[in-house]
């Protein structure tokens, strides 16, 4: 079983790049978001997982915070999604070939986790996408977490919500990482089930909002994992 699941995943790793050449071909003749939406259903649909959604989407938000498992999270949320998304990343990922090249041309976000300047230029990048109507999307924890527990949510997710007053729209992935693991090589088709959570504006006056806000998603996600045993 193990050999067919590293077969699986090399052959859906192989479409993931596939699909990915196939945005960087289409950003200069479509507008975006097509480019990026069209790559993400090839490999929904070629790789066969499907989405369960419990909730709704609120066509106000102008920030998704969405906790993070599996390099299959992005396209999950941009084939459950028609906003134009702004992905926020850590700016080594857009020094990678290939992969940097999908990110920079439609414009998402680089941070830079050590700089002093990078809040600043996390600040003015977010003004500037959310003028052009992109929703700010981003995962607060800055890595994957596979262990079903939330890791700390980093702060830059709260000082761009805070500074512009943002209508923040928290998401939870459920057990992502259990059909698509980059480190153990393994893939396999499946149910992803997302769920929606109430959006709020982002209150400055709260110091403790982002990290409540952890609570309250881990507490949705291991209620979910208990009652449903699909998801484990």
């Amino acid at each position: 079983m193990k050999i067919l699941a590293h077969i699986s995943w090399l052959i859906a790793t192989t479409i993931i790049l596939a699909s990915l050449a196939l945005s960087i071909i289409l950003y200069p003749i479509l507008p975006r978001p097509y480019a990026r939406k069209i790559s993400s259903w090839v490999i929904r649909l070629t790789t066969f997982f499907t989405v369960e959604i419990k909730g709704k989407e609120d066509p106000a938000a102008q920030m998704y915070l969405i906790n993070h498992q599996s390099d299959l999270d992005i396209c999950v949320m941009e084939t459950i999604s028609k906003k134009d998304l702004s992905w926020v990343a850590k700016k080594e990922l857009f020094d990678v070939p290939f992969f940097g090249l999908a990110m920079s041309i439609p414009e998402d976000i680089p941070i830079e986790r050590q700089s002093k300047t990078s809040l600043i230029r996390l600040l003015r990048n977010s003004k500037d996408r959310l003028n052009k109507g992109r929703v700010i999307t981003m995962f607060p924890e800055g890595t994957r977490s596979t262990t079903g527990k939330l890791l700390s949510f980093k702060s830059g997710a709260k000082v761009v919500a805070d500074k512009y007053q943002l209508k923040v729209q928290p998401i939870v992935f459920m057990q992502t990482a259990k059909f698509y693991d980059i480190k153990k090589f393994y893939y396999k088709p499946g149910r992803v089930k997302v769920i929606f959570l109430d959006s709020f504006i982002a209150d400055k006056n709260d110091k403790e909002w982002l990290s409540n806000l952890k609570i309250k998603m881990q507490k949705v996600y291991d209620n979910e994992l208990a009652n449903n045993p699909s998801n484990r």
